[in-house]
């Protein structure tokens, strides 16, 4: 699991690189807007929607833009299309399996991007069900490691009812069953701590080697489809060695 911190480090440093903080900024948005949508523009009353203005506050979002989309959800303003949240599965090269979470107005459009992504690469869209049972969904959190109580984490996070606390040299990683995630984040909030990643994640039951060229191959299948507007999240069974990493960190150095 530790690998997947890191990876989103090289991410961020490479979208913070890439200047793509506007599109960052409308999947964002989606996110609210949809959350709201499902139950109300109420934070206090809406858990998914506090964790999407969370999110969107962490990366800088105006406030204008989160309470514009907290109202196109509401139904206060009529702007912007009807969004709904869609999973696909599929393959990337060398048999790694995808799961791949999208938030839409236009499905249609959505289907034909993400297939051209993948069979350019010698990937497919798969029907539903063909790589999901090699998935689990839990609920995970990472932050800094920097300035925290290690033992005090473990606690709390047991506590909430987390399965597994990782502590890695720069981040901690909890993980739990879903029923855990508002237990886990509100004990954190107490805490005072700001995750940079929370949210109900695909995964991996078991991971796939490769050699580190075909793993790079598959991670920029991935990053191709996280370029999408439409996709939100994706996840795999790669096993993402510290040798691929850090080749992924020197190039985005």
């Amino acid at each position: 699991m530790s690998g997947h911190s890191k990876w989103s480090t090289i991410k961020h440093k490479k979208a913070a690189k890439d200047a793509k903080r506007g599109k960052i900024f409308t999947q964002l948005a989606r996110e609210v807007t949809l959350a709201a949508r499902e139950g109300g523009g109420d934070p206090d009353m809406n858990f998914t929607l506090r964790l999407a203005i969370d999110r969107a506050q962490a990366q800088n979002m105006p406030k204008d833009n989160i309470e514009r989309a907290i109202k196109r959800g509401t139904g206060e303003s009529k702007e912007g299309a009807t969004l709904e949240q869609i999973g696909y599965e599929g393959y990337a090269p060398h048999g790694i399996a995808l799961m791949i979470e999208t938030i839409t107005d236009n499905r249609n459009r959505t289907v034909a991007e993400l297939r051209h992504v993948l069979t350019r690469s010698n990937g497919s869209l798969g029907e539903g069900g063909s790589v999901a049972w090699q998935f689990t969904r839990i609920a995970y959190f990472m932050f800094p490691s920097e300035g925290q109580d290690t033992d005090a984490i473990f606690e709390l996070a047991v506590e909430a009812g987390a399965d597994d606390v990782v502590f890695d040299d720069d981040f901690i990683e909890i993980t739990g069953p879903v029923e855990s995630f508002k237990a886990i984040s509100d004990a954190l909030k107490t805490a005072g701590i700001t995750p940079d990643e929370s949210q109900l994640r695909m995964s991996p039951n078991q991971e796939i080697d490769l050699d580190e060229d075909q793993a790079l191959q598959v991670l920029k299948v991935i990053e191709d489809l996280e370029e999408l507007d439409d996709v939100k999240t994706v996840s795999s069974n790669l096993n993402m060695t510290d040798e691929v990493l850090a080749r992924l960190e020197a190039e985005t150095a």
